[in-house]
């Protein structure tokens, strides 16, 4: 029996918790969360322990095989490190961290340790950009030249869902789910980053955080990657993100619509229905779901560390990321070094 923790009751941590249970000889066994309310009703839901924080739950937990990292993307590293000292397990959400010191502190407690990690870069397991991958691996379009990613969000984003919007940009909570995209599917190493931002909107309207960011990162063999990434779509938008992809190669290029998965209906509102991630009679299907085993199969042994997306992989898309804000701030290109590759 693999005895699961998660920190974080809140939509992913309870997400995470729910695919994970489904999975024969797995249990959650318990949560921590500052919110007292969301830590009991999570604790009642799924049968575990609530906590005030992850060391409480950490020293109440002796036989812990996993712990869900599931915090605002800002608070990762204290559980993370302290799980891994521990040698507990780890699947953190991304981004890893949101400063490149905590990444690479992280990376270090679990290269000390040992311990089995992994970070939910969720789109490696989304089948579209599965198969995506599998025509630039098999040859089919050539050497990656340019790639474009528009990852945007409605204003329901920073307004509403997230409390501590002020607290993170839409670099942080979109960007690093492209930028990982990018070096997965190219294989490709950044050297340059040169990015703008406009702060106008959301901080007039007491939100202090950037409305969205443009980035242009230069690989090593100066082949380019374009990312935008705003929370500024009308909240009338078919989906709650906007998601498009594009990849050319040498001998071939590929469009990939990330957020219309087919699905549409029109009703009081249009709306986009997604499901690569959703709950049919009580079960998570779709990614989380193969989050959730890939995890599980990590702590047995039935998946290589390198299978997964790894805490060195995550340090360099924060490290880009961290590059993106650098260069908004200075108004100049910034040199990665040797983190980025």
């Amino acid at each position: 029996m693999l005895d699961i923790g998660v920190v974080g009751a809140g939509l992913r941590g309870r997400l995470f918790a729910r695919a994970l249970r489904q999975i024969p000889d797995v249990r959650i066994v318990a949560v921590a969360d500052a919110n007292s309310a969301a830590g009991e009703a999570f604790a009642a839901e799924f049968g575990a322990a609530a906590h005030p924080d992850h060391r409480a739950l950490l020293a109440a937990s002796p036989g812990l095989a996993g712990l869900v990292v599931a915090t605002p993307d800002f608070a990762h590293r204290d559980a993370a490190v302290d799980a891994a000292r521990t040698g507990v397990g780890l699947l953190i959400e991304k981004p890893l961290a949101t400063d490149v010191a905590e990444a690479e502190q992280i990376h270090e407690a679990v290269q000390q340790s040992g311990t089995k990690a992994m970070v939910a870069f969720e789109n490696r397991w989304n089948p579209r950009f599965v198969l995506t991958r599998h025509q630039v691996r098999s040859g089919a379009v050539g050497d990656v030249l340019f790639q474009c990613a528009h990852l945007n969000d409605t204003t329901f984003v920073p307004r509403t869902m997230l409390s501590w919007a002020a607290r993170t940009t839409p670099g942080w909570f979109l960007m690093p789910h492209t930028v990982d995209l990018a070096l997965w599917l190219s294989g490709k190493r950044p050297k340059t980053v040169y990015a703008t931002g406009l702060r106008r909107v959301m901080a007039a309207s007491g939100i202090d955080t950037y409305d969205g960011i443009h980035a242009l990162v230069t690989f090593t063999d100066d082949t380019t990657l374009t990312l935008q990434s705003h929370w500024m779509l009308p909240e009338s938008y078919p989906s709650v993100f906007d998601f498009r992809y594009e990849l050319v190669g040498e001998r071939a290029a590929l469009q990939i619509d990330g957020a219309d998965e087919g699905v549409s209906m029109a009703g009081p509102r249009y709306q986009w229905l997604h499901h690569a991630t959703l709950e049919d009679d009580g079960r998570v299907i779709g990614v989380a779901a193969e989050i959730a085993r890939s995890f599980v199969d990590l702590l047995t042994g039935a998946r290589r560390p390198d299978d997964v997306p790894t805490v060195a992989e995550a340090v360099v898309v924060t490290t880009v990321v961290a590059a993106i804000h650098q260069s908004i701030e200075a108004g100049v290109p910034v040199q990665l070094g040797s983190a980025a590759g």
